[in-house]
Order: structure tokens, then C-alpha cells, then sequence
């Protein structure tokens, strides 16, 4: 496991896409994980409709840096923050996570609080999000922790 030796790290990173909740529309899920893949990286899709128990155990068996979910059900409120807390749980804190689809302007502090570090909606670009992976990428090299369980509050775009 790769824990906290982030200086270690060098791309590709493994990055699991994951859909939680009974939310079966994966087409966002789908370019997301081709543009990551496109970029470079290990990408690990798990599929429709996991539980955040599933998707936390895919994490630790793949051995992820990164943890993108998508979500378009309006389930982002609890499976987000369950997500983040069983990996808290697992000792897998330093694995940063990333959300995307359609998630409202007022939902957003509570998933950061929870700790998510980017968000991304409709129009996003695959430019964006491989600037959010390489500034990721940056930012471990020089050893800051900022996975979801590291008591970090800094996130995309500040």
C-alpha cells in the first residue's frame, strides 16, 4: 500500500470511477474515466450501483490514489460522505476524492466538510480535470497530504 509515502509516487496514478447508489446513468463516469485513462493514468471503473462498502473495498484491493464518484441521483448528500468515512475508517485517508454530476451550489460545503476535494457538474472539461490530477499529482510530490481523511480543508479552485 502506498499510504503517505506520496514522493514515491509517479504517474500513472490508479484512479477508481465509481458509481454509488441506485443512480444508473454512468455515461459522465464513462468519459471521465477515458479522459484519465487518455491522460496516462491506471483507470479502475467499478460499474453501476455499489455501495460505499464496495467501492471503499475496490480501493484498498486496487491499491487507488484517487477515488472519482458520480453521482446524478441526488444521493451525493449521503453516499459522498459515508464514502469518505469508511475509507477514514480503513486507513485509507490519504486516497483523495472526487465527485461529479449533478450536484446543487448549496450541497457543496457539506461534501467538502466531508472530505471531497474537487467537484465537478455539467461542462466540466477533461482539461479541468487533468489539471485538478496533475495539481493532485504536485502537491503529493511535496509530500501535503491531501486525501479525504487528512484534516486538510484545501480543495479545487482555491
Amino acid at each position: 500500500m502506498r499510504g503517505y509515502a506520496y514522493h514515491a509516487m509517479q504517474t500513472p496514478l490508479r484512479i477508481v470511477i465509481a458509481k454509488p447508489g441506485l443512480d444508473g446513468h454512468d455515461r459522465g463516469a464513462k468519459v471521465v474515466a477515458r479522459c484519465l485513462r487518455d491522460a496516462g493514468h491506471e483507470v479502475i471503473y467499478t460499474g453501476l450501483r455499489r455501495t460505499p462498502e464496495q467501492i471503499v473495498r475496490t480501493v484498498i484491493d486496487e491499491d487507488a490514489d484517487i477515488l472519482g464518484l458520480s453521482s446524478l441521483s441526488g444521493a451525493h448528500g449521503h453516499l459522498f460522505p459515508r464514502t469518505c468515512e469508511l475509507l477514514s475508517a480503513a486507513e485509507m485517508g490519504h486516497v483523495v476524492v472526487f465527485g461529479g454530476g449533478i450536484i446543487p451550489d448549496a450541497d457543496r460545503d457539506a461534501l467538502y466538510s466531508a472530505g471531497m476535494k474537487a467537484i465537478f457538474g455539467p461542462g466540466t472539461t477533461s482539461q479541468e480535470i487533468n489539471d485538478f490530477i496533475s495539481t493532485i499529482m504536485e502537491r503529493m510530490s511535496l509530500d501535503e497530504k491531501v486525501g479525504c481523511g487528512d484534516g486538510n480543508d484545501w480543495k479545487w479552485g482555491d
